[in-house]
């Protein structure tokens, strides 16, 4: 399968929201640094900023590839394979909120490799 030289339209979203979202947490995390009294949670601040400036430099990169002007083709493969997509990014998301949320590790242990899993699916759908 091919694949176009743009992201379609669904991606670019999600991408701006990630590149808003993380830049007002960047934002938030900079201005709050200085004041945390406690060393170990400063520094785990810093941890923080630094990854989120990571991870805006490597997805500010995709934006030359979001879409301008739509095609006047429409492939309705996409609609077909949407509850699928769907079902696969949901999985993905809620995986995610559980993981941070256990402390149990065995239960981690199965959530990362049903999280990898439900990756997996999203990556074949497409």
């Amino acid at each position: 399968m091919s694949y176009p030289n743009q992201l379609a339209w669904h991606e670019t979203l999600d991408l701006h929201e990630l590149v808003a979202f993380q830049a007002n947490g960047l934002n938030k995390l900079k201005k709050s640094v200085r004041n945390v009294p406690d060393q170990a949670l400063q520094s785990l601040y810093i941890k923080a900023i630094n990854a989120i400036q990571n991870n805006l430099q490597e997805l500010v990169q995709f934006y030359p590839y979001a879409p301008g002007v739509q095609s006047q083709h429409r492939d309705d493969t996409g609609f077909y394979a949407g509850d699928l997509l769907g079902l696969a990014k949901t999985s993905v998301r809620n995986y995610a909120i559980a993981i941070t949320e256990t402390a149990t590790p065995r239960l981690r242990e199965v959530l990362t490799r049903q999280i990898n899993g439900a990756i997996q699916l999203h990556a074949q759908v497409f």
